[in-house]
């Protein structure tokens, strides 16, 4: 009987391939149902996604402007224990995103004691205002990376350069800004790139410190909701994915032609 059943499925695929060749159609009704169903058998992700963008743009932009100053910091400011500084957060990579997530979410839920005296208080966010614990946690975890790959750029800058700057009467800010930022716009693109990808596929941090909610859980939580309970509407799930993966795959294109523009430029001298 059950080989019966399999030739009758057999059957009917071929029936099914043979109307698509003779009689192509082209629709967007399972777009449609994943992005903006009401149903609880659709996957909803429209507020999901705007969640994402929500995390990401944020969780990309912080860390990139605090590395960056950290980094122009550690280059060209001369204060003491700068180099044990720059060590530090440079052993901070080797440091397991997992190994950090129980305290931190303590450091969110419960605040911080020392010796019974308290230093911070519990934050206790509930809804739209989990996005800043997200952001918080993104921004720590990607600033080791940051700093270190932003030092090594800034720190080859020519020091003519600077010395020059300096005799015109640059401040600091005017030489970060001006000289700087545009010398190590490859460096930045590449950080934000990565950044940018890895917030957007994260699902352990929005996981924990979002929840699993429609206010501010990313789309990676409800793809992974849509394919533990409904795993067999396929057609739902590869709507829910292209959507997941279309926006980073702009976004690296786009930046791309920046990146690879910043290397061609500073390949040649003279």
């Amino acid at each position: 009987m059950g080989a019966v059943y399999r030739g009758h499925d057999r059957h009917l695929d071929r029936r099914v391939a043979g109307a698509f060749f003779s009689e192509p159609a082209l629709t967007f009704d399972n777009y449609q149902e994943v992005l903006f169903g009401t149903s609880s058998s659709s996957g909803r992700l429209a507020s999901f996604l705007i969640n994402s963008i929500v995390i990401t743009v944020p969780s990309v932009l912080f860390p990139l402007a605090f590395a960056a100053f950290a980094a122009y910091a550690l280059a060209w400011l001369p204060f003491k224990g700068r180099d044990w500084i720059y060590i530090g957060i440079f052993a901070l990579q080797v440091v397991p995103l997992q190994m950090a997530l129980v305290p931190l979410l303590s450091f969110f839920s419960q605040g911080v004691e020392v010796f019974g005296v308290p230093l911070t208080p519990a934050w206790n966010l509930e809804g739209a205002g989990r996005f800043v614990q997200v952001w918080f946690a993104h921004t720590c975890f990607a600033l080791p990376l940051g700093v270190f790959l932003l030092h090594n750029f800034m720190s080859e800058l020519p020091h003519e350069l600077m010395e020059a700057a300096r005799v015109d009467g640059a401040t600091h800010g005017t030489i970060f800004r001006r000289i700087v930022l545009p010398l190590v716009a490859p460096a930045l693109a590449t950080f934000a790139i990565f950044q940018f990808l890895w917030v957007w596929n994260d699902l352990l941090v929005g996981l924990i410190f979002a929840g699993g909610t429609e206010e501010s859980a990313p789309m990676t939580v409800r793809l992974a909701q849509m394919a533990g309970t409904r795993g067999n509407e396929w057609q739902r799930l590869t709507a829910g994915a292209f959507v997941s993966v279309i926006i980073p795959l702009v976004v690296f294109v786009s930046m791309q032609r920046y990146f690879v523009r910043g290397l061609l430029a500073g390949s040649v001298k003279g």
